[in-house]
């Protein structure tokens, strides 16, 4: 049984920063594809960033130079540092982890936290 749980969610003013976190249990963590989507209401959930199982790191478009993904294989622990946060940045965040051949970015399915919000206001 896999169980993530995400961490570090908050309310801050744009431009601010937030660290996202994701503890893992229940699976092999260090060959995995693990990454971080994001749904705003409305919106359809999109990646956001992704480790791939060679460590290969992705980013989507909107969050490059601004996101950095790492984790932390020791801990089983993902994370997502967002800096010089927008107000298009709120969303609820979601770590996922699966095991696919696809890039990792793109696999949205697998196992999933059960999110946790972020807003950003001006």
């Amino acid at each position: 049984q896999v169980q993530l749980l995400e961490s570090g969610g908050d309310s801050v003013q744009v431009g601010g920063s937030l660290r996202l976190s994701c503890a893992a249990d229940g699976y092999p963590y260090s060959r995995s594809c693990v990454a971080w989507f994001r749904q705003a209401p409305g919106k359809q959930r999109e990646g956001v960033a992704a480790i791939d199982r060679d460590g290969n790191t992705s980013y989507a478009d909107s969050v490059k130079g601004r996101f950095t993904i790492s984790k932390d294989n020791a801990e089983r622990s993902l994370y997502l540092r967002m800096d010089n946060l927008k107000p298009e940045d709120t969303a609820m965040y979601y770590c996922r982890w699966v095991i696919t051949d696809i890039p990792c970015l793109e696999a949205d399915f697998g196992y999933w936290g059960q999110g946790i919000q972020v807003t950003v206001s001006s």
